[in-house]
């Protein structure tokens, strides 16, 4: 089978799937691990099937993959479809270049370069370096890895003892800085939990408390872990206050600004923000609310030497780093070596819509979660459970139920969602109440898709309702 007709019928394919998931009402099979397992021909063969069977193999994932860009997909913190993007992922593949050296990805390099600088500029961030990385979690690591560096500069060659160093991270915040703190050799215990004010956001004052709680416990403070947008209630920490207090401790400050990054891009939405220029360092993924395939992650510092330090081969990678490269290659400030060319999708999908287009673009996603946060206060059977400054549309289905029963209904309402199909949110809690996050970082929703929304969701409550035992 010619290369040609085989790569125009996996397009066919691929476009007749992102079409459907406009027009179906399924969003997912509803199929269990053990159902799928049994129909499924996933053996690896002894002799090779060819590229006819190849055709097949992929209208299967396609009919067993949930449909990420179908209007009812509201579940984790990315979703939707950019077309140039898409492309992009088309073209990196078929380049096949790592991101190492200039000598191997020459334009890739010099893409890379204009994404981090303007990044960098949109957070004011002035002279910087940076890297596109795995995804947040990489890029939180990143950023206490540098911190670490900063506070013991000799720490990447000769190692540290690790159980005496603390950092401060909001309650709220992401669970990758957990996973950090063992990586980078503190430990999950030295990582300190600030207490949250009513909106989600760490507290000044309890950070100053616990910063002076750790120095006369004998513990050294070496960073401040703040969070542009957390996971569940989309909160911003007030990143001024806390870098006041960081600096004036002589600590590293460090933003997780993964989800709610692209405010920067916005004049209407930007100070939820206020204060990332005071950062040493943050994280941005494009893959979220831009809407990029994933994995599109930047971390940036403002001391480029740090970060370069961190990720320092020791000269030994002699086949890889020449000389004439020195200043260029991007391999020097990457923890990967093979890392494939994640700039190229971002750089299509900005040049295709401009900073503009993805103000236009979060502030439209804004008033649809606006909107859904109407369409919950007016609905006597719901209930918003906590403040919004983001996209996270956290509430619970409350009907006639008792307090007590609302966890268990809500629990199974969610359960009843992914059966039924339709929609996909994710179940969290808040304040001990199971409750349902819809997030809105798809551009394929609408007012009449929250609407349908609401009313499934108000249908399955009731559902379950009429199900408890009387008393």
């Amino acid at each position: 089978m010619e290369v040609e007709r085989f790569l125009d019928e996996v397009l066919s394919r691929v476009t007749a799937f992102l079409e459907s998931s406009q027009l179906e009402s399924k969003i997912r099979t509803g199929q269990s691990h053990d159902s799928l397992s049994r129909t499924s021909d996933l053996k690896l063969p002894m002799e090779g099937r060819g590229l006819e069977a190849a055709l097949d193999d992929i209208e299967s994932v396609l009919r067993d993959s949930v449909r990420t860009t179908a209007p009812g997909f509201m579940n984790p913190l990315w979703g939707g479809l950019s077309i140039s993007s898409i492309a992009g992922e088309v073209v990196a593949a078929a380049t096949n270049t790592a991101m190492y050296t200039y000598e191997i990805a020459p334009i890739a390099t010099l893409i890379e370069s204009t994404i981090l600088s303007r990044m960098a500029e949109l957070a004011d961030f002035g002279t910087s370096q940076g890297t596109l990385t795995t995804g947040g979690s990489n890029g939180n690591m990143l950023g206490m890895l540098c911190a670490r560096q900063a506070k013991l500069p000799l720490s990447s060659q000769t190692g540290f003892d690790g159980s005496k160093m603390v950092a401060f991270v909001s309650e709220e915040s992401h669970y990758s800085f957990n996973i950090a703190s063992n990586v980078i050799g503190i430990g999950q215990s030295n990582l300190i939990k600030v207490r949250c004010n009513e909106h989600g956001q760490m507290r000044p004052d309890s950070l100053e408390d616990e910063i002076q709680r750790a120095v006369r416990n004998g513990f050294t403070p070496f960073a401040v872990l703040a969070t542009s947008g957390t996971t569940v209630k989309g909160s911003f920490d007030p990143l001024r206050e806390l870098a006041s207090i960081a600096h004036k401790h002589d600590l590293w400050m460090h933003v997780d600004a993964a989800w709610g990054g692209s405010c920067l891009f916005s004049s209407r939405y930007r100070s939820l923000m206020d204060g990332i220029e005071l950062a040493d360092s943050f994280c941005w993924d494009a893959h979220k609310m831009m809407g990029i395939p994933l994995i599109c992650s930047a971390f940036i510092v403002k001391d480029a030497e740090v970060l370069r330090t961190v990720c320092s081969n020791g000269n030994t990678a002699h086949y890889l780093y020449l000389e004439t490269g020195e200043d260029v290659d991007l391999g020097r400030y990457s923890l990967q070596c093979g890392r494939r060319n994640d700039a190229l999708k971002l750089w299509l999908a900005w040049r295709e819509i401009g900073d503009a287009g993805w103000a236009s673009m979060l502030e439209r996603f804004m008033e649809l979660a606006d909107y859904l946060e109407k369409q919950v206060d007016e609905h006597d059977a719901l209930e918003m459970v906590s403040d919004r400054m983001w996209t996270n549309v956290c509430f619970r289905y409350t009907g006639s139920s008792e307090q007590g029963e609302l966890n268990r209904i809500n629990t199974e309402l969610r359960q009843r969602l992914i059966q039924d199909g339709r929609f996909m949110v994710s179940r969290s809690h808040v304040d001990e109440k199971i409750i349902l996050r819809s997030v809105i970082a798809n551009r394929n929703i609408t007012e009449e898709s929250l609407d349908s929304f609401i009313d499934c969701v108000v249908a399955l409550g009731k559902d379950i309702e009429r199900g408890l035992p009387q008393e």
